[in-house]
Order: structure tokens, then C-alpha cells, then sequence
């Protein structure tokens, strides 16, 4: 900076340095892009902010909040304003001590409000347990801090609006009657919402604070990290050896790859649906052979040239040009003829079923078989008649209760 623009600086007062200060920090919460001369300036107006706090004494280390007025409430904001500008002034080769010098300013904003009592308790609670249950007390302190921080931007949104009304309304009424009517009752509700206001923003400050001092903790324990490793392998680039690690892991890997390509050979895919349809329903296994009859036909180089297949080679080239569908086996003709075939032979059936239909036993006439039968015939019914002579003629003798006694028996 040029002593102009420090002489400058000094001649300003306490608020024309804040203000310039906080718009400088604004535009660097709004717009990432922004220069970092914009951001070294925005740094000295708040540095010198911080040293006419300290020659005015407008803080002592026995006062609370109640004991600061509105007008310097704002100026508690100083050393949380400058750190998050100097986060965001530093380079790749001066970030670890850039990160202190911004952690420092975290310290001492959030060490400050805590003695003001602007700290919520269970913050304090947190910090105070250590490492009892760090990780669900870590997680339980992060959705408070989210709520609160909600709560506060949705309250400062609420304030900002009702100020907007109450200004409108004030210019309307100042147009409308020029004569004085209630300026005192205004001036104390302006400064009523203006205390809450920056009591608000603090709130704000404090969860935005505390998130980036554990960020700023992370990352400066990854930096230091990093740097010593650095040391230990002799100021190596460590992305660079990772890189390289990478490499030769992916190398090593493609390398046995094609090693076992040459011993390897994958399976033969299964061409036949029949057969296919046997391997799912578990009738068939796919390591059984299975010649099928029917092969589909080709469409590759080989038959476009109309040599044999004699190479696997040929046979993959054959296959780049398969169809996506089944092929047909038969052409419109065949298919036609074999039609046809089956129609005749289904009438010639029909046909035959018919006549066996309307024939009958009784209707067709009596054909003597050959061979003699009507004699045996006859034979057959002399015997029967001859037994059944000879079974009367016993009846006629033996008449029934024949060979009983008739004498009465004797007691």
C-alpha cells in the first residue's frame, strides 16, 4: 500500500472504516472472484478498525452485552471480518501460515463474545466435555449450530423487511401531514431493532465462526501433514509420486492381464435355442456338447467371399455382421409345400374318421370265417344238450327227499 492511501485511511473515522470494511466483506461472501488487492484493503481497514477500538477503549473485559450501546455492538464483528478476509488472501506456499493468522482472529472474536456472554451454553457445554462421546456430541452440536444459524438469517431477513415498511410508512406519513407526529416513538423502535439487529448478526457470526475454525483446524492438519512428509521423502511432490504409484498399479494389472489371456479361452456362447432353453430349466448343463442340426446362417465377410471357415479367426470376422433376430430355415415356397402336405394329410384322416362313423356291426352282413368254425359250432351245442339230458334223467330217479326215513323216532 501507498502512504497516500495510508494517510488516507487514518484520516477516516471509526465508522466510514467499518463501513468500507464490511461492503469489502460482503462482496467477498457474494462474489468468489474477487481481487486480492480488493482483499488487502479490506484487511488494513479493518486493522486499523481494530487499533482505534483499542485506543477509544470502547470495550473493558468487565462490561456484558447489556453494557455496550447499539452503535459500538457492531464493532465486535472487527476481528471476524478480518479473518475471513485474510482466509481468503492467502496463497498455495504461504497457506499454513495464513490459516494461523485467520484461526488466531477466530480465537480471539469467538474468546471475546464468550466474555460478553453472546456464546450460546451449549457450545460451551461441547467444549468443555473434551472426548467423552466426540462423535455424537459432534454431530448434536452441528444441527444446533444449523438451527440457530437458520434461526438468526431468517430473523435478520424479518428485521430487514419491517425496517423497509417502517421507512415507507414514515415517508408516506412525512408527505401526508409535514407536522411533527410521533418522531420520538419511531427513533426508539428504529433503535430497538437496530440493537437486535447486530445482536442478531453476532449470533450469525458466532455458528459461521466456529464452522470455519474446524475447517481451518482440518485443513492446516492436512497441510502440516503433507509438509512433513514432504521432508521425510526429500521434498518429493507427493501428488505426483501418488500419480506415478497409480500408474504402475494399472500397468502391473494390464500386464498380468494379457498374461493370462494367452492361457485362457472363453467359453463357446450357446447358439442353439433348444438347447439354451434345456440349460435354464435344468435339463442340460452348458458343459454338455450339444451338436445341433440346425446352424444359422452367415452373413459375415467369410460368406459374402464364399470360402470356408478354416480359423477362429475367420469365424469371429464371419460373426460381425450377424442379424440381431433368428433366421428362417425354410423359404415361402417350402413353407407353403409343407403347409399343404399337412392340410392333406389332416383330410385324408377326417375323411376316414367319417366313413368309420357311419358304418355299424349291425347294418353290414354275415360273412362265415374261414376255416371250418361252423362245425365246431355245432358240436359244441350237442354236448350241451347231451349233459343237460343226462342231469333230468337223475332228477327223475332221485326225486327230492328221496333216501330220508319215514320212521318217526322214539324217545
Amino acid at each position: 500500500m501507498g502512504s497516500s492511501s495510508v494517510v488516507k485511511m487514518e484520516d477516516m473515522s471509526l465508522p466510514s472504516l467499518f463501513d468500507k470494511a464490511r461492503k469489502i466483506h460482503l462482496q467477498s461472501s457474494d462474489d468468489s472472484t474477487v481481487d486480492k488487492e480488493t482483499l488487502r484493503k479490506g484487511c488494513e481497514a479493518l486493522q486499523h478498525c481494530e487499533e482505534m477500538i483499542s485506543k477509544l477503549g470502547l470495550f473493558s473485559t468487565n462490561e456484558t452485552k447489556q453494557d455496550i450501546t447499539t452503535t459500538n455492538l457492531k464493532y465486535i464483528l472487527v476481528p471476524f471480518y478480518l479473518a475471513e478476509l485474510i482466509e481468503k488472501t492467502g496463497g498455495h506456499d504461504d497457506r499454513i501460515d495464513i490459516l494461523k493468522l485467520s484461526l488466531a482472529k477466530l480465537k480471539e472474536f469467538i474468546s471475546f463474545c464468550d466474555a460478553m456472554e453472546l456464546v450460546p451454553e451449549d457450545e460451551l457445554e461441547a467444549s468443555a466435555q473434551g472426548g467423552q462421546n466426540a462423535v455424537v456430541d459432534r454431530r448434536a452440536k452441528k444441527i444446533a449450530r444449523f438451527k440457530r444459524q437458520r434461526a438468526a438469517e431468517s430473523k435478520l431477513l424479518e428485521l430487514n423487511e419491517r425496517k423497509e415498511r417502517r421507512g415507507r410508512s414514515t415517508r408516506a406519513a412525512a408527505l401526508s401531514s409535514p407536522a411533527d407526529t410521533g418522531d420520538d416513538d419511531v427513533e426508539d423502535d428504529d433503535g430497538e431493532e437496530e440493537r437486535e439487529a447486530w445482536l442478531t448478526t453476532i449470533s450469525l457470526a458466532i455458528c459461521k465462526a466456529l464452522d470455519l475454525m474446524e475447517m481451518l483446524k482440518k485443513e492446516e492438519e492436512m497441510l502440516s501433514a503433507i509438509k512433513e512428509k514432504q521432508k521425510q521423502e526429500g521434498n518429493v511432490e507427493i501428488s505426483q509420486a501418488i500419480l506415478d504409484e497409480r500408474a504402475k498399479t494399472v500397468e502391473d494389472w494390464h500386464r498380468n492381464a494379457a498374461a493370462r489371456a494367452r492361457y485362457t479361452k472363453p467359453a463357446v456362447p450357446i447358439t442353439c435355442a433348444t438347447f439354451a432353453q434345456d440349460v435354464l430349466e435344468g435339463r442340460a448343463k452348458v458343459s454338455q456338447a450339444h451338436d445341433h442340426k440346425h446352424q444359422p446362417l452367415m452373413f459375415g465377410p467369410a460368406s459374402l467371399v464364399g470360402g470356408s471357415i478354416t480359423s477362429e479367426r475367420e469365424r469371429i470376422a464371419a460373426q460381425v455382421f450377424q442379424p440381431s433376430h433368428r433366421m428362417p430355415t425354410m423359404s415361402i415356397e417350402e413353407a407353403g409345400l409343407k403347409e399343404m402336405e399337412m392340410m392333406n394329410t389332416w383330410q385324408e384322416q377326417t375323411a376316414k374318421m367319417i366313413e368309420e362313423a357311419n358304418s355299424s356291426w349291425h347294418t353290414e352282413k354275415w360273412k362265415p370265417r374261414a376255416g371250418g368254425g361252423d362245425d365246431d359250432e355245432d358240436e359244441d351245442d350237442e354236448a350241451a344238450q347231451d349233459k343237460a339230458r343226462a342231469f333230468d334223467d337223475w332228477k327223475d330217479e332221485n326225486p327230492r327227499g328221496a333216501g330220508n326215513s319215514k320212521l318217526t323216532p322214539c324217545g
